[in-house]
This record gives C-alpha cells, sequence and structure tokens, in this order.
C-alpha cells in the first residue's frame, strides 16, 4: 500500500503543472486526474464539453484557455461569464462550476492558491425578464452625454440598445467598423463571427460625430476618457457595470437595470413592432430561431398587438 503512495506522489510530481501553466494545462491536469475518472462516464462527458466551451470562450482577443494562470483576472472570468449567460444562465452556471471544480484540483497541489471564478457573481437560474423602456433609455443618456467623462458609457449603452448587439463587442468596437458618411455599422462579432451591417440613427451618428472630434485619432470609439501611458485603452466589463450604476443612481433609474438587458430589449422592441425573427437575426447576428428565443419578453403590448391581428370581430358573436 505505501509503495503505491509512493509511485502515485511520484507520478503526480512529474504531472502537476507549474504555477505559470496555462489554463489549458490546469484543465487537462484536471481530466487526467482520479478525481475526475472516478466520475461517471456521462458525467466526465458533460465536464469535456462544458470545459471545451470554457476553453474556447475568447475573452479580450484571446482564448481562456491561452491564459497563464498568474495573468487571468477575475475582470476576464467575469467577461466570460457574461459570454455564458447567452446561452441560458443554467448553462453559464455549470460552466462556471466544471471550471471551479478544474480549479479545485489545482488547489490542492499548491498550482494555484486562491479559485477566481468563485469571485465571479452567480446569477438564478431563474430566467431574467428585465428590459429597459425608451423612457429609462432616454434618461439614462441624457445623464451619461450631460457630463464629458461618461460619453464613453453612454455610447457604450446607446449603441448596444440601437443595434441589439452585445456590450462585448461595444467597448472593443474601432472606426475601421463604422463608415460616418454613409452612417453604417460593419461588425465581425466576437462571439460567433457572426457578421452584421447595420444603419446608424440620425441622433447616434451625430454623437459618434462628437466623439470622434474628440477620440477620433485613437483606435476605440469608446475609449476611456483618461489615459493611460498616452493611449486611451477600453472599459473593461466591471467598470462599465460600476459606471453604469453611478448612472442609474443620477438619472433615478431602478438599479435592476444592467447592460446585459439592452440587447433583450431590443430584441423585445423588434417584436412588439411586428418584426418577424428572419429580420431580428438579420439585426443580432443569431443563426437561428432558437438562439433568439432567450431574449424574447412576453408584454402586454405584444400580446394585444398578436390578438388584434387575428381579426376578431365582436360583432360575430354578438
Amino acid at each position: 500500500m505505501l509503495d503505491k503512495l509512493e509511485s502515485e506522489s511520484k507520478m503526480r510530481k512529474a504531472d502537476i503543472p507549474k504555477k505559470s501553466a496555462t489554463l489549458n494545462m490546469l484543465i487537462d491536469f484536471y481530466l487526467a486526474s482520479e478525481a475526475f475518472k472516478r466520475l461517471r462516464p456521462a458525467t466526465q462527458k458533460d465536464y469535456e464539453n462544458n470545459l471545451a466551451a470554457v476553453r474556447t470562450t475568447v475573452v479580450e482577443g484571446k482564448a481562456l484557455g491561452l491564459y497563464r494562470n498568474q495573468y487571468l483576472k477575475v475582470r476576464h472570468l467575469t467577461e466570460a461569464y457574461e459570454q455564458w449567460l447567452q446561452k441560458g444562465v443554467r448553462t453559464a452556471n455549470y460552466h462556471k462550476s466544471v471550471l471551479s471544480a478544474a480549479w479545485r484540483h489545482s488547489m490542492r497541489y499548491d498550482v494555484m492558491t486562491h479559485n477566481p471564478i468563485k469571485l465571479v457573481k452567480t446569477q438564478s437560474s431563474k430566467t431574467r425578464r428585465v428590459t429597459w423602456t425608451r423612457d429609462h433609455v432616454k434618461a439614462f443618456l441624457d445623464a451619461a452625454y450631460s457630463d464629458f467623462q461618461y460619453r464613453s458609457i453612454g455610447l457604450i449603452v446607446h449603441m448596444a440598445y440601437d443595434w441589439g448587439q452585445r456590450v462585448g463587442d461595444m467597448r472593443v468596437l474601432t472606426w475601421d467598423n463604422l463608415d460616418l458618411d454613409q452612417c453604417q455599422l460593419d461588425l465581425q462579432q466576437s462571439k460567433r463571427n457572426a457578421h452584421v451591417k447595420l444603419p446608424i440613427s440620425a441622433d447616434l451618428c451625430k454623437m459618434l460625430n462628437a466623439q470622434k472630434a474628440d477620440f477620433g485619432y485613437q483606435e476605440y470609439v469608446a475609449p476611456r476618457v483618461r489615459h493611460r501611458a498616452g493611449a486611451y485603452p477600453p472599459y473593461d466589463v466591471n467598470e462599465i457595470s460600476t459606471h453604469i450604476n453611478t448612472l442609474l443612481d443620477k438619472a433615478n433609474l431602478p438599479r435592476e437595470l444592467t447592460a446585459m438587458d439592452l440587447r433583450r430589449t431590443a430584441v423585445t422592441e423588434m417584436l412588439e413592432a411586428g418584426v418577424d425573427i428572419a429580420g431580428i437575426r438579420q439585426v443580432t447576428g443569431h443563426k437561428n430561431m432558437h438562439s433568439v428565443v432567450p431574449y424574447m419578453v412576453n408584454t402586454l403590448s405584444g400580446a394585444s398587438k398578436a390578438l388584434a391581428a387575428r381579426g376578431n370581430d365582436d360583432d360575430e358573436h354578438s
């Protein structure tokens, strides 16, 4: 028995990743472990599929699995989690749980000293139905655009709402994506590489021209307003959330509103306006109808229009 333990100890020392290992190496270490092999075959398959999705999640232009342990920050994991939420809360939480298991395994061998994914707030599995009203958006933008330090935050919200795009794409939007002469957006989405071309509304185009006058020499459309070593990098997702909460308070709006609700709001408004799923997909970049469904919110207005469209005639039943 003692010989077996000594043999396992030697094997583990040879296989234990260094603290500078990438996330891919830590995941592989876990998948090769006895702890993983003791799981039921079906569970192992689920874990492998979830960890494959984790590895390939692109954050700040780089697959999560390629990040080295010491450079993987909570902001990276928060952005990854927000991307996973687009596939559903349960899926996002499952990704998070399985990744947490892999990191706990590494902690047992002192590869990691903490489990950073635990610092990412988990959303309830209850389907989120919050949407912004047009009055919400107007009040928010009035508050943001009235103060130069929040103009970029205002633009991120304005663009996400107008175009029904993810905030993650809007925060790193570059001037190369825009043709302000023709008032058009040309975007390759980061999540699924969908390509969308969208018009820019007159109000948004006006604000973008004002922004270009101040930041047109920089790469990003909505960068931080204070430079870092002479450059103006984009905001990270945590900073955006913090500034949005500040502006919600300033505009006397409810804190329940979040940046992630803007895409859902755009889809809901298009449905209420009678736009079919195919048309919505042209805007959002979703590949099929099922991908759009999580963004759909039932509203009284939408239901009223649907019932009216049936052509009910009360006289027929009188």
